[in-house]
């Protein structure tokens, strides 16, 4: 049994994922570009108003060599209370998925050279 675990360790060496935040966005700005603090600030927010107003919308969102944002209808189904077993009604919603461009799916399986731009 300590095998298996020692091997998933080696496999998955940490669960914890690392989190960008819009203030790390905001700062990678500042520093790789140049702009002053509050611009940086400004241009993270307003990219983010951006697609979020678009998205409400219904409106895809597509970032070249980056990936899509769709929203997508999900149907009314039944569903279940994992407590107690109880059916309850799920209702129909809308949800936002992502998918991944080719470029991006081949940055991160190391197909692509990371230096490469995203467009």
């Amino acid at each position: 049994m300590n095998d298996k675990i020692s091997d998933l360790t080696v496999l998955l060496p940490t669960i914890e994922t690392p989190t960008l935040t819009k203030a790390e966005l905001s700062d990678m700005l500042f520093e790789r570009l140049g702009l002053n603090k509050r611009e940086s600030k400004d241009m993270v927010e307003a990219f983010f108003e951006l697609v979020h107003g678009s998205l409400v919308e219904g409106t895809d969102v597509k970032l070249s060599g980056f990936g899509n944002f769709q929203i997508r209808q999900k149907a009314a189904r039944p569903g279940r209370n994992p407590r107690t077993g109880e059916t309850i009604p799920i209702e129909a919603r809308q949800v936002v998925t992502f998918h991944a461009s080719a470029k991006l799916k081949g940055m991160v399986q190391g197909d692509v050279p990371s230096g490469d731009d995203l467009e």
